[in-house]
């Protein structure tokens, strides 16, 4: 008679606590009136000053209503393609205030979250999301009218709860590399980060030049401007805007 036995579960599925593995639950946020004033501004005046390198990918865009924005210092989870148990565990530790910004590898396999996590999120004063990947129950998450989710779009297809993830350390979401307490800013036009070491000059440096660019967007919405600056780029680069053909 020959016996068999159970296979056992291969050494190579087993999880290791470590990188891969680990939550962080303390990280440092910046003053809260720094965050505050980052609300007068709006993304592309914000990425203008980074020089453009800190925008995510249009991909990640707002699913919900049009005024609806983004702002808070960012509680970040990685989870693995198809999996959101860390972003569960993420509502244990995101503070009020906080954006959590899930990196799920822009995986299309299913949704990262939907209303029943968003609404729990809600309630713990996180104030809305940011996905790499797809989300699902957007009617219901519609129906709380002001939590924000931006996302690459929308699955009805769920999650499995396993893991592996990470919260709290670095992740790259939309292209862009963020880190815990990065302040993160969304709108209409979609996601910027500004990193948590810049933010203080960042914030001054757009209250300085605000002034200035009202003034020439009032003037252009008067019909009042010049296109000179145009002429003289030309002429940087070689070509004599005054040539006919």
């Amino acid at each position: 008679m020959t016996t068999t036995t159970a296979a056992s579960t291969p050494k190579s599925a087993e999880m290791h606590v470590g990188p891969g593995f680990r939550l962080r639950h303390e990280i440092d946020r910046p003053d809260p009136a720094t965050i505050a004033g980052f609300a007068e501004f709006d993304t592309p005046t914000v990425s203008d000053l980074m020089n453009r390198l800190y925008t995510m990918s249009f991909t990640i865009r707002n699913l919900t209503a049009p005024a609806l924005r983004l702002l808070g210092p960012a509680c970040t989870v990685k989870v693995f393609p198809g999996d959101n148990l860390m972003v569960h565990k993420s509502l244990d530790i995101a503070k009020p205030g906080d954006v959590v910004v899930v990196d799920a590898s822009s995986s299309t396999m299913t949704a990262v979250l939907g209303d029943l996590v968003s609404t729990k999120a809600r309630h713990r004063g996180i104030r809305g999301f940011v996905v790499d990947g797809l989300v699902r129950d957007l009617p219901a998450i519609l129906e709380l009218r002001d939590f924000p989710v931006f996302a690459r779009g929308i699955t009805p297809l769920g999650p499995l709860h396993r893991g592996p993830g990470e919260v709290n350390y670095p992740v790259c979401v939309g292209g862009i590399v963020v880190n815990p307490g990065d302040i993160v800013v969304g709108d209409l036009n979609g996601v910027v980060v500004v990193p948590r070491e810049i933010c203080e000059d960042l914030l001054e440096r757009l209250g300085t030049r605000a002034p200035t660019e009202r003034a020439y967007a009032e003037s252009v919405a008067r019909g009042q401007f010049s296109n000179d600056w145009v002429d003289r780029a030309l002429e940087q680069g070689g070509l004599d805007p005054r040539t006919r053909d």
